[in-house]
């Protein structure tokens, strides 16, 4: 099967709005300048890359994909120095304000990728990632807009490929449609093992989430949603 990372004419449905947005500041572009360029992921560079050689320590591989603000992939970063984060995010003001993140508080152990998460993941060997936050993804409410929502089966194949046995992804959402949607899509792939045994376990935030922003807008029409899932070889 040719992938968009082999024949960049192949390009998938894209899977979020648009890009423009406030103009940025002057620490701002200075940082999208010189140190992006520095963080990128040098995916397509020579073969399929394993993103552990890409952090000062070798632990496990987090990635998260469309960060927004960065709050999350931020304070989890700082909370696990020892682990390798990669946070896509394809808006500019949300990498802005991540590289600003990342210079304050001195983070060595976060790449980035500013462009389809699918494309990233093209580029990486199998079972090199040991965890994926996939939080309030954008929802396309509208039924005709739906078929540009991020889970679908190709990219849950994906996603698989790259994930390590027994690692671990957590989706999110306030949207009721797609807490039911995106559930159904990751328990037919057969590959993610969805271990909830209670209502709290999807209805309550887990322990170690750090809220956002973003978050806090309660935007959809219903309370988050979270749930977790394991991978299955």
């Amino acid at each position: 099967m040719t992938s968009s990372a082999q024949n960049p004419s192949i390009r998938p449905i894209r899977t979020f709005g648009r890009k423009g947005g406030r103009p940025l500041s002057g620490r701002q572009q200075e940082l999208i300048d010189n140190l992006l360029p520095r963080l990128t992921v040098p995916v397509g560079a020579a073969g399929l890359l394993d993103p552990h050689t890409l952090f000062p320590v070798q632990g496990p591989v987090c990635l998260e994909i469309g960060f927004g603000g960065g709050e999350h992939l931020i304070e989890q970063a700082r909370r696990a120095p020892t682990t390798g984060f990669i946070g896509c995010e394809p808006f500019i003001e949300g990498m802005a304000k991540a590289l600003v993140g990342i210079e304050d508080n001195s983070l060595t152990n976060i790449r980035l990728w500013m462009d389809d998460a699918r494309s990233l993941m093209d580029g990486l060997t199998d079972a090199c990632v040991d965890q994926v936050f996939i939080l309030f993804p954008d929802p396309w409410p509208k039924k005709r807009q739906q078929k540009r929502r991020l889970i679908q089966p190709d990219f849950l194949q994906s996603l698989h490929r790259i994930m390590s046995p027994g690692a671990k992804v957590r989706f999110a959402t306030d949207v009721a449609s797609y807490a039911d949607e995106a559930l159904a899509r990751f328990r037919e792939h057969g590959g993610f093992a969805w271990r909830a045994e209670r209502a709290s376990d999807w209805r309550s935030a887990p322990a170690d989430h750090v809220p956002t922003r973003y978050e806090a807008k309660r935007l959809g029409d219903c309370e988050p949603v979270w749930f977790d899932f394991h991978v299955q070889p």
